[in-house]
């Protein structure tokens, strides 16, 4: 009796089809790159904390910002010809590209200028341009600004390159990001003194000091290398900095932690307005 109920039981398992598992859904992951400069590039830009506290994982973010760069040596140099690369790699549903230049293309950059009137926006037409070319959707971004104050009012020395790059954002009709007129605000309602937390590290007595009159002052304090950076090469027995070399010091421009955490903030509730399919994709 036991062993015919048991092979009625087996019987009946080998009968019984296996549930079936649900199909597997195929990924649909998306690619975010970052294209700029110093304020943009990890030590000194806000592009770190952005890809690292406001990007899900359903997308691959690639922070391709270099220090030092303009509008015209990004390209010269052939970084631009590496994002482009990385807007060619096949399986991802979208890739969106940020550029923010700004910073040098302003005059007296050596081998960076470019022409306010001419080459600037002839070469953010070129970035928008061929990253459509490859089927990546380019947002442009206007300059972070510059802590610089006199009594009290924000000296914003970057607001003609601000103006270029939305007037190519509309020629273009192109996502813009106002990160120019958005940290403006910040830093102006806060102040110099309060403003100075986003720089990379504390300012001397005498630039703390000046801070607190209302007027910003050179910085002068020392610079500290970055642990595990390359270290200067050597050229006719004088050190020779490469181009861009992260540091960390004092200054108006770049931002530590505190200042990228904040920026990046301000860059993607703008960039979920600007570009609505990318809401998903970002956490504000």
């Amino acid at each position: 009796m036991i062993a015919a109920l048991t092979a009625a039981l087996s019987l009946a398992a080998v009968q019984t089809p296996a549930a079936e598992a649900p199909p597997v859904q195929p990924i649909r992951a998306s690619k975010i790159i970052l294209v700029g400069d110093s304020t943009t590039a990890v030590v000194g830009g806000w592009g770190p904390s952005f890809c690292a506290y406001h990007v899900t994982s359903f997308a691959a973010c690639v922070n391709l910002a270099r220090g030092g760069r303009s509008s015209g040596s990004y390209v010269a140099e052939g970084s631009w010809d590496l994002a482009l690369s990385e807007m060619s790699t096949p399986g991802f549903a979208a890739t969106y590209v940020l550029i923010q230049f700004g910073h040098n293309d302003q005059p007296g950059k050596p081998g960076r200028s470019t022409d306010l009137a001419t080459e600037f926006p002839a070469n953010l037409k070129r970035y928008v341009v061929e990253t459509r070319a490859r089927g990546a959707t380019p947002i442009l971004l206007t300059p972070l600004v510059r802590r610089q104050f006199v009594d009290g009012r924000l000296q914003n020395d970057l607001a003609p390159w601000a103006e270029a790059v939305r007037a190519v954002a509309a020629e273009t009709n192109t996502p813009l990001v106002d990160l120019n007129r958005a940290s403006a605000e910040t830093v102006q309602a806060l102040g110099p003194a309060l403003s100075a937390r986003f720089a990379q590290a504390a300012p001397s007595p005498e630039v703390a000091a000046a801070l607190l009159t209302g007027t910003t002052i050179a910085s002068s304090t020392g610079v500290l290398a970055v642990p595990g950076a390359p270290t200067p090469t050597t050229q006719n027995n004088a050190a020779v900095e490469p181009l861009g070399q992260a540091r960390v010091s004092f200054d108006y421009t770049h931002v530590g932690r505190e200042g990228a955490d904040f920026f990046s903030a301000l860059v993607t509730r703008d960039l979920i307005e600007a570009v609505p399919p990318m809401r998903r994709l970002l956490i504000p």
